[in-house]
């Protein structure tokens, strides 16, 4: 059977709040108390929602805020079951940590740290009694390991509302060994601390990567089987996670790690202009520092100086197994943008840009299927000519076929997918589940759709439609796998999560003929306009044709695809976040 999800999912409401009263914690911490019915079951627009939930310690919620003040125009459009970030110019949203969840007295807390210059900040610097604020979320919540001996609770000063409130709440009755880095004295708080616990203050400047790595490699590390959770800025935490993963060795399930704020780095002054410097065009970026880190990644070059500090250049040579000279080729710019520091004396070291691309998910960027769609666009001109796919162009085979006989790239669409959990209860709540008994499942989503089906209460007998590689990985993240009939069949709806996203014009007709031999029914799970609130949104459409050779497929485009598969769409159940379920009845 596949591992327990990590995480409780929570249905996306927006909410409106006031300020009931604002209290100095500290005098670096500021807490507003927010209050109002919206925190309780409510309904808006004909809609109802549930109450606010928040269990976890570490819970996130998204404040919304607007740079222009006009807070109304920056909301999001609430759907019976999630959200849709509609586009706002103006829209600011920040991740915050309820401090404080108190239902019976309808009051959340939230705790700011002072002397900070962000919308959030300056917003409860400002906050009076009645101000309102708006938030969504939390989306989901940590589950924690059920048998551990001890947690260690790892942070800055924006780190303290979690922790303080997993002290005051203890999700885990076990001994809990607290660090927290502060830029002052005045930060310190009281904390909830029991027998057996243990609080190390430590004073450094804001997103001090050294200090906090040299404090958390001083803690005692206890006996028995532990948990870390460690909160603070994003690149202060990569040479902790670095520590905790490479040289404690401790399982990825065993470490949460989050970034909480980035420090944003002052502007490099401009060079001096010489007659015979070539200026770049105004606002495109060189790809060469991409194309380098790629290279770095693989040869191996971040892990060998990750695992042996202090290589000399020949000596990483030899490690690697690469001449010399493509090396010392290498090296001059792996050490101008600073993924290498090659220090007189002292031999190679990672820098701050070597630390990130340890982080798995940097990597993907680099090395992963979203690096080779990347570089499939070297062939868009081409593709745009003779009505093909960048992908096909590069590689010689479609994505579908691809990802069909590469188990790497086909987990890579499968653990993208996992988001989509948060989104299906819009289509788990529709109507058409009723008397269902039996559904068939296609698509890297598959096992997305199988959790939201589970926590809806839906229990119709599950089939999977993948054979071969794609059906072997899916069995590794699906839930209850035995439980699955793994062979295509008849059955009374079939849902294509994600199964689109990755095939051409033709080879998605072929599948949805394929669905036609065994259900009535069928729904498309799939994004069908960029997502709102991503800062990407304006390349989603250059992403699909780069995979299939058409746009981001809209409402229509999917109608035109069903109807020369024999099916006609019913109606579309949107999902938020630019995705839908479109609803399809054997024509």
């Amino acid at each position: 059977m596949a591992g327990r999800r990590a995480y409780t999912t929570h249905p996306l409401v927006l909410r409106r709040v006031t300020v009931r009263r604002v209290e100095e914690v500290t005098p670096r911490m500021r807490r507003v108390v927010l209050g109002g019915g919206d925190l309780a079951a409510f309904a808006r627009d004909g809609i109802d929602h549930p109450g606010f939930a928040a269990p976890g310690f570490d819970d996130h919620i998204k404040l919304i805020l607007a740079a222009d003040g006009d807070v109304r125009a920056a909301l999001p459009a609430q759907l019976p079951h999630g959200i849709e970030w509609t586009p706002a110019e103006h829209r600011l949203t920040r991740d915050y940590t309820p401090r404080r969840v108190d239902l019976d007295a309808g009051e959340l807390h939230l705790d700011f740290v002072v002397h900070g210059d962000g919308p959030a900040e300056s917003w409860s610097a400002a906050a009076r009694e009645g101000d309102e604020l708006w938030f969504v979320g939390p989306k989901s919540s940590l589950r924690l390991p059920e048998r551990l001996d001890w947690i260690q609770l790892v942070g800055d000063e924006t780190a303290l509302p979690a922790i303080g409130r997993f002290l005051d709440e203890r999700p885990l009755d076990v001994p809990a060994h607290v660090l927290v880095t502060v830029s002052d004295d005045a930060a310190r708080q009281e904390l909830a601390l029991r027998e057996g616990d243990t609080v190390t203050w430590v004073l450094a400047e804001p997103g001090d990567a050294a200090a906090l790595e040299s404090a958390v490699r001083a803690l005692p590390v206890p006996p028995g089987e532990g948990y870390v959770w460690a909160a603070a800025e994003s690149r202060a935490l990569l040479p902790v996670r670095r520590y905790l993963q490479r040289e404690r060795k401790l399982p990825k399930d065993w470490v949460n790690i989050t970034g909480y704020w980035h420090r944003e780095e002052p502007a490099a002054p401009e060079a001096e202009a010489t007659a015979d410097a070539a200026p770049a065009p105004a606002g495109i970026p060189s790809p060469l520092p991409w194309l380098v880190a790629r290279a770095a990644l693989q040869l191996g070059v971040v892990n060998a100086v990750a695992d042996a500090p202090g290589l000399s250049a020949d000596a990483l040579a030899t490690r690697l197994g690469v001449p010399g000279p493509g090396i010392a080729t290498l090296l001059p710019l792996l050490t101008a943008y600073d993924v290498v520091i090659d220090a007189e004396g002292s031999g190679l070291r990672l820098g701050a840009a070597g630390e990130e691309l340890l982080d798995d998910h940097e990597r993907e960027e680099y090395t992963g299927h979203e690096a080779e769609l990347l570089l499939a666009l070297a062939h868009v001109a081409p593709a745009l000519r003779d009505g093909t796919s960048p992908w096909r162009l590069a590689s010689g085979a479609t994505l579908h076929d691809t990802v069909a006989h590469d188990a790497e790239r086909y987990g890579e669409l499968v653990e993208e997918c996992e988001q989509l959990v948060f989104l299906l209860a819009g289509l788990t709540a529709d109507p058409l589940w009723e008397g269902v008994k039996t559904c068939l499942l296609t698509g890297p989503g598959s096992a997305s759709m199988a959790a939201a089906l589970d926590d809806a209460g839906r229990r119709p007998r599950l089939r999977i439609a993948e054979e071969g590689v794609p059906g072997e990985v899916l069995r590794g993240h699906v839930p209850a796998p035995d439980r699955i009939d793994w062979t295509a069949g008849p059955a009374d709806v079939a849902v294509a999560a994600k199964a689109l996203a990755y095939r051409t014009d033709e080879e998605a007709v072929h599948l949805l003929t394929r669905l036609a031999e065994w259900t009535g029914t069928a729904v498309l799970v799939e994004a069908s306009r960029p997502d709102g609130l991503s800062p990407h949104a304006a390349e989603a459409a250059l992403h699909a044709f780069t995979a299939t050779g058409s746009p981001l497929r809209d409402s229509a485009a999917l109608a035109v695809l069903a109807e020369r598969s024999g099916w006609r769409v019913e109606r579309t159940v949107a999902l938020g976040w630019g995705a839908e379920a479109t609803v399809l009845r054997r024509a």
